[in-house]
């Protein structure tokens, strides 16, 4: 009997070991297949995204005569740079990205600076009056910015600060989205951090740069990159804010050419232009992503 029910025990084994592998096979493939339709899938969505800007980039790299007979290719036919060189030596497009490069800049550092002190005061410094303020300010995000076009543009009138560089840059720097993420940034850093550099003899301001700020580099970063898209990008404040062609940045600039695609004789210039204008934005965006995503993910509280 003892031989008999190890026998079966051993055929019992077997089945069962058999049966086990048999699930994790299955397993395997369906997890196999899932992520080879994830990538699929993918991949599908970044080939759309990039079309457009792989057909400007060939047409910026093309011959105007070539565009006149096929505008359509994601290869450059006839390749050339004279486009590029066109651009820049025909109209203002080295003012405007200069102007660009300017007031994206001054208004990146600010925003960051500014939205950077305020968060931590909100964060970490109890005074008087904290919550009220914090949600004043979160009221802001429900305020389009639109809606204060008018009062900006009677301010800046008042001070005779249109057509300059400070009509670009302050109304741009105060930004609530950005006192928000670097609050919840801030909110949570452990507090012992700063209760022991200021059992040491630290102070405020030294707590605040020797610990908080190498602390919250992914934040900081991630709203340098957002503050740098949206002033890169900003079309409609500058179009009210400046009405001379020589202080437009490189949005209203490219759109103030108003040429008609029917009747264009230089697509190639005009898709160089678009390459020249888009350029930072991706340039930065793909340095800076991991960054970017560190920061939004560290700033939501997760770890």
């Amino acid at each position: 009997m003892t031989q008999i029910d190890s026998s079966i025990d051993q055929v019992a084994s077997t089945a069962l070991s058999r049966d086990g592998a048999s699930v994790i096979r299955r397993r395997r493939r369906r997890n196999v297949a899932g992520s080879v339709v994830h990538h699929v899938l993918m991949a599908t969505v970044v080939f759309v995204w990039l079309v457009p800007l792989l057909w400007m980039v060939s047409m910026s790299l093309s011959t105007d005569e070539s565009l006149r007979t096929n505008a359509s290719s994601l290869i450059p036919t006839d390749f050339t740079l004279e486009n590029f060189r066109n651009a820049f030596a025909i109209s203002l497009v080295g003012r405007w990205f200069l102007n660009s490069v300017i007031v994206t800049t001054s208004t990146t550092v600010l925003t960051v600076a500014l939205c950077t002190l305020a968060g931590y005061a909100f964060a970490k410094l109890p005074f008087w009056g904290r919550a009220v303020l914090y949600a004043v300010v979160l009221g802001g995000l429900m305020v389009p910015f639109e809606a204060v076009f008018i009062p900006l543009f009677t301010m800046i009138a008042d001070l005779g600060q249109h057509n300059t560089y400070p009509a670009l840059i302050l109304p741009r720097i105060a930004s609530a989205l950005g006192v928000f993420v670097m609050t919840q940034f801030f909110s949570k850093v452990p507090k012992e951090y700063a209760e022991a550099a200021m059992v040491d003899g630290a102070g405020t301001w030294t707590v605040f740069f020797r610990i908080m700020l190498p602390l919250a580099r992914p934040a900081i970063l991630s709203l340098a990159i957002l503050a740098f898209v949206w002033s890169w990008n900003d079309y409609l404040w500058p179009l009210v804010s400046v009405s001379d062609r020589d202080m437009f940045t490189i949005t209203p600039g490219l759109a103030s050419l108003k040429l008609q695609w029917s009747n264009a004789q230089d697509l190639g210039s005009i898709m160089a232009r678009g390459v020249v204008g888009a350029a930072p934005v991706l340039i930065a965006f793909v340095i800076f992503q991991r960054y970017l995503l560190r920061g939004i993910t560290l700033s939501s509280g997760e770890k």
